[in-house]
């Protein structure tokens, strides 16, 4: 799985536990997402770094090659929504332009 997807699933559900009174942190765990620890460790201090989501905490350590982190309680923020609105209207325009050329030969 590319990183763009996993970060669109890690914001996708973080989007869908906006309902909930409790959060599963299980649910974007690296184990459900099957990706190593490094690369997750590394997606979610991207997350943090570029404002997409909060409730986590990331540190560098002398003894590890990439950034530990700590989850609290995560939450979406404003850019974090925005991003799955551009993805998704991104993948919409994607298949119609893909259908358009189905459908037309020639394209």
């Amino acid at each position: 799985m590319d990183n763009f997807k996993i970060i669109y699933e890690i914001l996708k559900i973080l989007e869908k536990s906006m309902d909930l009174e409790e959060f599963d942190k299980e649910s974007i765990s690296k184990e459900r997402l099957g990706i190593s620890e490094a690369r997750w460790c590394r997606i979610m201090a991207l997350l943090v770094k570029d404002g997409y989501v909060t409730g986590i905490e990331t540190w560098n350590s002398m003894d590890c090659e990439y950034p530990r982190v700590a989850i609290g309680r995560p939450e979406i923020t404003i850019k974090g929504l925005e991003y799955l609105e551009e993805n998704t209207f991104m993948k919409k325009a994607a298949n119609l332009a893909k259908g358009i050329k189905d459908t037309i030969p020639g394209l």
